[in-house]
């Protein structure tokens, strides 16, 4: 694959503002300020990113529907021709904010960590999130019938799930438990946890990381097969590795990495998705400048030196840790050393994450 000359993906962290302390955030949110742009500052970066012309774009977070005028911008984006996606824990959805989602051109998808309370809230820090959680998809579904209903096209509703060590063992729960429940859902995703910001931690990585066998399941055909057989057969089901993001060399080199650009809620722009370190910012920055910026950066010679050795998951943490030590900013870094030790509770502190393996 040709690099490409642009981002076929962008994902806009829109605020850090965030009601849950989520142990595997990759952006720390709702443990640093929120640094969320004025209205009219958000507008011109949605400006700047439809300049980018990409496919897509992630509206993210933090927790996007704490963001006042998010739909609007949203609109601006999807009136160009982008496929936008919302990504919310539901923690915030409000039923006034139903009328402005089912008018407008986006999919909607729930983060749902776990299949039960127990997994979920642990995970996500906040005990009641799993249920807010459900009576967030349980309105979003109400919404897409009555859309449906009327003729109108579909909601999109999607469920997203961040795969853990503690969690891998209700996947298929996801399926056949959880799906049911909600007649319009239109889709699973199960991605693989990342080694990055609070999952890069030493003690994260080894407790909740994914062993190298559950990562190689998740990105085997045949396992998603198997799990689209359990759900409802109008939900689509999709598992990835996730392993596109890590930038290694060799992937650049063969064409199997992601070519995404991911801006900060200040508009700053990060050249890797996974790793710390920004390159400009597209409120002063062209998308060209920015954009050979970051494939300049993928092939930094630390870069480069650092990710090349990498083949197990907790080897791809070491790096992150590394190179977000060295591209990051002196706030970057000083934050980096007062991130909490990692404390495991539940299946996390009485499985230890290399065994895991042997219940596949």
């Amino acid at each position: 694959m040709k690099i490409p000359d642009r981002p076929l993906e962008v994902v806009w962290d829109i605020t850090y503002a965030c009601p849950l302390r989520c142990s595997h955030c990759y952006s720390e949110s709702g443990r640093r300020p929120a640094r969320q742009l004025d209205h009219g500052q958000m507008l011109r970066a949605a400006d700047a990113v439809i300049a980018m012309k990409p496919y897509g774009v992630c509206i993210a977070g933090g927790e996007p529907l704490l963001v006042k005028g998010v739909f609007e911008v949203i609109d601006r984006l999807s009136a160009a021709g982008m496929e936008v996606s919302l990504f919310t824990g539901g923690w915030s959805l409000r039923p006034e904010m139903i009328d402005d989602i089912v008018r407008g051109s986006f999919r909607m998808n729930v983060s749902v960590d776990g299949a039960t309370a127990e997994v979920h809230d642990r995970i996500r820090g906040r005990r009641g999130s799993f249920d807010r959680a459900m009576s967030a998809l349980a309105l979003l579904d109400t919404a897409a019938r009555k859309r449906r209903l009327s003729g109108g096209s579909p909601l999109g509703l999607g469920i997203d799930c961040v795969v853990v060590s503690s969690n891998f063992h209700q996947i298929e729960d996801f399926c056949t438990a959880i799906a049911p429940r909600f007649p319009e859902l239109e889709s699973i995703a199960f991605g693989a946890v990342i080694p990055e910001g609070l999952a890069s931690r030493e003690g994260f990585a080894q407790h909740e990381l994914l062993s190298d066998s559950q990562v190689e399941l998740l990105g085997n055909p045949e396992y998603g097969e198997h799990l689209r057989s359990l759900a409802p057969p109008s939900v689509r089901v999709a598992t990835t590795d996730n392993l596109a993001l890590q930038m290694h060399p060799d992937r650049i080199r063969g064409g199997s990495f992601f070519p995404v650009l991911q801006i900060e809620p200040d508009g700053a722009a990060r050249a890797m998705a996974a790793y710390e370190g920004t390159v400009g910012n597209v409120l002063t920055d062209s998308p060209e400048e920015l954009w050979r910026r970051a494939v300049e950066r993928w092939h930094d010679p630390f870069v480069v030196e650092t990710l090349a050795p990498v083949r197990t998951m907790e080897q791809w943490a070491e790096a992150t840790r590394k190179i977000d030590y060295h591209f990051g900013s002196e706030a970057d870094r000083a934050r980096i050393d007062r991130r909490p030790e990692f404390v495991p509770t539940g299946p996390a502190a009485r499985v230890p994450r290399q065994d895991s393996a042997q219940r596949l």
